[in-house]
């Protein structure tokens, strides 16, 4: 039993998969230092959200699967 319910669909965690890796390798591409391992990050975190199938910001904003707003 997940202690969590999925708010975003399968095409809505592969892009999110695939955006979050590109933005992380971007950032050590096209930064340096610090700046690239906080983008780096955030892309990372964006990827996790993706894999995990659940994004903390869509459940606030009511954005979610069989919901209707």
């Amino acid at each position: 039993m997940a202690f969590y319910r999925k708010n975003i669909g399968g095409l809505h965690q592969a892009v999110r998969v695939l955006l979050g890796i590109a933005v992380a390798v971007a950032a050590f591409v096209y930064f340096t230092g610090a700046v690239a391992w906080l983008i780096a990050l955030g892309g990372a975190g964006f990827a996790l959200t993706g894999l995990v199938g659940y994004c903390p910001m869509c459940a606030m904003a009511g954005i979610g699967r069989g919901r209707v707003s």
